[in-house]
């Protein structure tokens, strides 16, 4: 929509795309001039610093706009560029007349650097005004390129020819010198900005618990007791940010969804709570799955905005899972597809929340686990004639089984997806899929995430490396009433052991909260090795490697003070660990939300992405290998060798 008379339009809520082109002219980089309703200002580029020192050299642009506080049209400039501490390549935001934050997209792009061409340098914003009184709009653009100046307002969604672009985004602890750098990955937090900054009328957020605004002045913390210095080495001033950007999201009236468990102490809900309170677009759900499962919390973490860019990985709303905890996610960008998809699940979870539990569900006899739990009364661990009709969407029936048999053709979607981070360009579509957890929340044909995790570890060709990350690795369940034996993925890693000759890599995390009894199942899941090699004839060459990830302070960690005197902890509490949940064979990549327990597959809330595409599954090799090949992985001893003889 080109408005060619402004002037004549009164009451005016404008909802728009704003795309602006420019030139490689100083760079690409430009200032500019506007004026609005006889409002003029100027936003000039500043080089220099965000948290960090930049280089100068800033070669992608961004023309940003917002509304200020004070209902004037704010811009600003900024672009890509080095981070001069660390090498890397990120957005450096221009400075904006006004003090609240921007919004940008980290999806700019020039040939000289790892993010694509220069002639797709383009910025999409969309800002929304409410007026209380009629308000005559003008808005021009100059731009002091090569070309001549234009303005185009598009009032609807981005355009179809855009092609779904992902990047893969990490959390890595502070002092941790002796990591491997990987190029190309995006910061957590800043996509938790980007996510809730662009967003111009939806926001989906799902998380186990929200802890983003640090309380040191707070007894019942684990940040108790630390300094302000201290807390701002630490970074939980990242957490204050994101929790402001959703913030000002709600302030600028977009439509708000936060799902949640009911929370850790001492914050529960406070959060999300206070972000819908008095906000009539916002709104927020606490899902208590222990009530249908016995068992087990929503424990995904997911960011949908707009129904098109999509975060799904590990990290929780938590200023710790930005710059204490190590995560590791995807943000999915321009994938309307893709985030319609997750965005259901959502959607039936949401459902989840709003029905009387007590009413849907029922105390079973588990034949496949053989233990007897609380169900939802639709599940197909229940025999057909004995199940209720679902008030969820339908899904795909099994005949003639009992639960949820893995499926020989279970919902995937061929999707050219674009990567930025490593300069990669396919046109080809490829191969990609969700999955979900637990199997009663199912829809459609997609498969569990049990199955998902067994096929991208089967997925592995022949002589080829399976790649394994999680926190927690168990081969039973740890918190149901009555434990389950599970050995789903041990026996999968055996299998391709012994068949395809392959090696199997683990890391685990051990820090100050680790299973006691995980050692002896990562070294009995050692002793395949032994297996393998116990006779000539089994012709078998694979190997498993396990090894412990241990982020340095990981046993210094808890509130400074307690009870009044110092503790000499060194980090707040319930940081330091690898917390990332992902697989990578040679050909596939897997990256959840769930750790490697039974709990996780069958009582509680799980999502995972996974693709074939191969730029995908390199940078996570390269983010394995970072962490598998630092000091900070410990190899696990196996168990030693001997024989028991009973008679």
């Amino acid at each position: 929509m080109l408005l060619s008379s402004p002037y004549s339009i009164c009451h005016l809520v404008i909802s728009a795309s704003l795309r602006v082109s420019t030139s490689a002219r100083n760079g690409g980089l430009h200032s500019g001039a506007v004026e609005s309703g006889g409002l003029s200002f100027r936003s000039d580029l500043v080089r220099g610093v965000q948290r960090r020192k930049w280089a100068t050299e800033q070669r992608d642009a961004a023309v940003v706009w917002r509304w200020g506080s004070d209902g004037a049209v704010v811009y600003s400039y900024g672009g890509w560029g080095t981070d001069g501490a660390m090498g890397l390549q990120r957005f450096v935001p221009g400075r904006a007349v006004a003090e609240k934050s921007m919004i940008w997209h980290p999806y700019l792009r020039d040939s000289m650097s790892p993010w694509g061409n220069r002639t797709e340098m383009m910025q999409e914003t969309l800002f929304k005004a409410s007026m209380k009184h009629a308000f005559v709009i003008l808005i021009s653009l100059i731009l002091l390129s090569d070309s001549n100046p234009f303005l185009l307002l598009s009032a609807g969604a981005k355009s179809d020819h855009e092609q779904c672009k992902a990047w893969l985004v990490q959390s890595i602890p502070t002092d941790m010198p002796d990591l491997s750098h990987v190029p190309g990955v995006l910061a957590t937090g800043d996509v938790f900005r980007w996510l809730a900054g662009n967003s111009s009328h939806k926001l989906d957020i799902m998380a186990q618990y929200w802890q983003l605004i640090a309380h040191p002045d707070d007894t019942r913390s684990g940040d108790y007791g630390y300094s302000k210095e201290s807390m701002q080495k630490f970074g939980s001033g990242d957490g204050f940010s994101v929790y402001k950007s959703i913030e000002d999201a709600a302030d600028r009236d977009v439509n708000i969804r936060l799902l949640q468990h009911s929370g850790v102490y001492p914050d529960y809900t406070e959060e999300p709570s206070k972000l819908a309170s008095g906000r009539d677009n916002v709104k927020n759900v606490t899902l208590l799955i222990s009530d249908w499962f016995e068992s087990g919390v929503l424990h995904a973490k997911v960011w949908i905005s707009d129904s098109r860019d999509v975060y799904i990985g590990s990290a929780n709303n938590d200023w710790k899972s930005l710059t204490q905890v190590k995560e590791l996610g995807i943000y999915l960008v321009d994938c309307p597809m893709i985030a319609r998809k997750v965005e259901r699940f959502y959607n039936n979870l949401w459902e989840l929340g709003s029905l009387n539990y007590s009413a849907y569900t029922t105390k079973i006899w588990d034949q496949q686990w053989q233990i007897s739990r609380t169900v939802p009364c639709w599940s197909h661990f229940i025999p057909s004639k004995g199940r209720c009709r679902s008030p969820l969407p339908h899904y795909v029936e099994v005949p003639h089984t009992s639960g949820y048999p893995m499926l020989t053709d279970p919902s995937t979607f061929q999707i050219s997806i674009q990567t930025p981070g490593l300069n990669y360009s396919n046109a080809q579509p490829l191969l990609s899929y969700l999955s979900f957890a637990p199997p009663e929340l199912l829809f459609g044909k997609y498969q569990t995430d049990e199955q998902a995790w067994i096929e991208t570890i089967k997925s592995v060709k022949t002589g080829e490396t399976v790649r394994i990350s999680t926190m927690d690795w168990l081969g039973q369940s740890e918190y149901s009433e009555q434990t389950v034996y599970w050995s789903s993925l041990s026996t999968a890693i055996s299998e391709v052991i012994f068949s395809k000759q392959a090696k199997v890599k683990i890391l685990v995390a051990y820090w100050a909260h680790f299973i006691s009894n995980t050692d002896q199942y990562l070294k009995s899941l050692l002793y395949s090795n032994n297996l393998c090699s116990s006779s000539p004839d089994n012709n078998c060459s694979g190997k498993i490697e396990i090894k412990y990830y241990m982020v340095p302070g990981f046993n210094s960690t808890g509130p400074a003070i307690s009870n009044g005197s110092s503790t000499g902890y060194t980090y707040p509490g319930f940081t330091r660990v690898n917390h990332g949940k992902y697989a990578v064979s040679d050909k596939r990549a897997h990256i959840g939300t769930s750790n490697l327990m039974w709990d996780y597959f069958y009582a509680t809330v799980g999502v995972s992405f996974g693709t074939y595409n191969p730029a995908i599954v390199l940078q996570l090799q390269q983010i394995f290998d970072a962490d598998w090949d630092s000091p900070y992985a410990v190899p696990v001893e196996p168990l030693q060798d001997g024989h028991a003889f009973s008679s």
